[in-house]
C-alpha cells in the first residue's frame, strides 16, 4: 500500500545499527525495543548481565537482531570498553541513545564530592566520550542520530535537583555542542525530556503514593509517563524523519512543564 511505503520512507531504520545505554530497564529498554522493531540492530549497554541477557532474548523473540554488552560507564576505561564492544558487534553505530543514568539526590548542603564526580561520570562525561568516539564516524558516513534523555530538572528545580538537575542541564548544552559540530555532516543531536516516569530509576518517588498523585495532577493528561511513551518519540528522532531537527529538547511529560 502507498501509506506503508511512505511510512516506511519516513521512519524505517532498516540497515541502521543501534547502541542503546541503559537499555535493559526503564526508558532504555522501551527505547531499544522500539527502534530494534522499526528495523535496528540492537546493541545495548548496562550493568546487570541477567537483566541485558533478558531484555536482549525479548527483542530477538519478536524476530528483532540484538545483542549486548555488559559495562560499568562511570569511568572513562569503561566507557571505552563497552563503545568498542559494541561496535564490534553489528559495526560502527548509526544511532547512539544515551539512557544511562543515576539519580543520587540528597539535600544540596549534604552533597558531596564523591556523589557529585559519580553523577557527573555517568550522566554526563560517559555520553561526551560515547558521542566523540561515535560522531566523527556518523559525519563521516554522512548520517547519525544522538539522542540523549535528560529531565525536568534541566529546566528547573523541585525535589532536590542537586547534582542530578545539573548533569541533566550540562547533557542538554552537550546536545547543542554537538549539533553545531556534527549536523552539517548529517547528525542529528536532540533530547527526550521526561516528566516523571514509573521506572526503577524513580523507585524512591514511585514508592510515595502521595507525591506520585501529586505529579500526575500536574500533567495535562492526568497521569504520570510510562517507558512505553517514549517509543514513538524516539523512532522519530532516529529516523530520516527528523533529517531538519537538531540541537532540539523534546518533552515527553504529558503537560507537566506547560502546566
Amino acid at each position: 500500500m502507498i501509506s506503508q511505503a511512505y511510512l516506511s520512507e519516513l521512519f524505517s531504520l532498516d540497515g541502521r545499527v543501534a547502541v542503546v545505554t541503559g537499555g535493559s530497564s526503564g526508558i532504555g529498554r522501551a527505547i531499544a525495543e522500539a527502534l530494534a522493531r522499526a528495523g535496528a540492530r540492537v546493541v545495548i549497554v548496562a550493568r546487570k548481565e541477567a537483566e541485558l541477557a533478558a531484555t536482549a532474548g525479548e527483542l530477538e523473540a519478536h524476530g528483532c537482531r540484538a545483542a549486548w554488552v555488559s559495562a560499568d560507564l562511570s569511568t572513562r576505561d569503561g566507557v571505552r570498553r563497552a563503545s568498542d564492544e559494541a561496535a564490534a558487534v553489528f559495526g560502527e553505530p548509526d544511532i547512539l541513545v544515551n539512557s544511562a543514568g543515576i539519580n543520587l539526590r540528597p539535600p544540596m548542603g549534604e552533597l558531596s564530592e564523591d556523589v557529585w564526580d559519580t553523577t557527573m561520570a555517568v550522566n554526563l562525561e560517559a555520553p561526551y566520550l560515547l558521542g566523540q568516539r561515535f560522531g566523527p564516524g556518523m559525519a563521516e558516513r554522512g548520517f547519525g542520530r544522538i539522542i540523549h534523555i535528560t529531565s525536568q530538572q534541566a529546566h528547573r528545580a523541585f525535589v532536590q535537583s542537586g547534582a542530578y538537575g545539573v548533569s541533566k542541564g550540562a547533557l542538554e548544552s552537550l546536545a547543542r555542542s554537538q549539533a553545531e559540530a556534527w549536523s552539517p555532516y548529517g547528525v542529528t543531536c536532540n533530547t527526550l525530556v521526561p516528566g516523571f516516569v514509573m521506572t526503577p530509576l524513580n523507585a524512591r518517588l514511585s514508592s510515595d503514593p502521595d507525591k506520585v498523585a501529586a505529579l500526575a495532577a500536574r500533567t495535562m493528561v492526568g497521569r504520570n509517563g510510562l517507558a512505553e511513551d517514549f517509543a514513538g518519540a524516539a523512532v522519530f528522532l532516529a529516523s530520516r524523519a527528523s533529517a531538519y531537527v537538531t540541537g532540539q529538547a523534546l518533552f515527553v511529560d504529558g503537560g507537566l512543564s506547560v502546566h
